[in-house]
């Protein structure tokens, strides 16, 4: 491997191999999600999702219509803790998940889905590219039947319409949420190019799916 392959190599592993201190300001981060507390719970519906590093998947899903908010965190497990040096660790089996609070009346579980797809590989098993281990899973846990019949319905689609390699997708009930430590929450918009993991890993899912999804984009999200 020539020393320019390696370095990006580096560069494409998640977290694990990131110093956030000199990344993240001296401020505690905030998420800039609008909160949902005043919102009735009719126009609410809540997905959880894991496609690798979660600092990719919240990224993909930030910029979408009726996308109230998208909060990384941990799931998967029945171990009542979770933080990111424990499931790191490989002690749990938690993945790295986001959870997207969405109106779906604008945009549909369905649609979270097939973005869900189309922007991460659904046939690797246990990791995306060069994240290893069980924590970068490809995971959907559904919060209820319905949800778990239109993922398994999706499941099949894509597996003969999208991808040519067996889906290794867990599909999965869902037990519990775990929020993610500060400093990982709306990541990409926070850091940005500062942290060359945006630049080479998560620009590129974003760009596919806005190239993509551009129908389903927020407003100020289309410029």
């Amino acid at each position: 491997m020539t020393s320019a392959f390696l370095w990006l190599a580096l560069l494409s592993s998640a977290c694990t191999n990131q110093n956030q201190s000199n990344l993240m300001s001296a401020d505690k981060v905030k998420v800039t999600d609008l909160q949902t507390d005043s919102i009735p719970a009719d126009q609410i519906e809540v997905a959880t999702l894991g496609g690798g590093c979660f600092w990719c998947v919240e990224a993909v899903y930030q910029d979408l219509a009726g996308v109230y908010s998208v909060v990384s965190g941990y799931s998967g497990d029945t171990k009542d803790k979770a933080d990111y040096k424990l499931v790191s660790s490989g002690q749990t089996r938690h993945a790295e998940v986001v959870q997207v609070k969405f109106d779906p009346k604008v945009i549909s579980y369905e649609d979270i889905l097939e973005i869900f797809w189309n922007t991460h590989d659904p046939t690797t098993l246990n990791r995306q590219g060069n994240d290893v281990g069980p924590q970068y899973r490809s995971v959907i846990f559904y919060h209820d039947n319905r949800q778990k019949d239109i993922a398994n319905r999706s499941k099949k689609e894509v597996a003969t319409e999208v991808w040519d390699k067996p889906i290794v997708t867990e599909i999965a009930k869902f037990q519990a949420f775990y929020e993610a430590e500060d400093y990982h929450q709306d990541y990409y918009n926070t850091v940005g190019d500062r942290n060359p993991y945006c630049t080479y890993v998560i620009t590129p899912k974003v760009q596919k799916m806005k190239k993509m999804f551009g129908d389903k984009l927020k407003e100020e999200a289309k410029n």
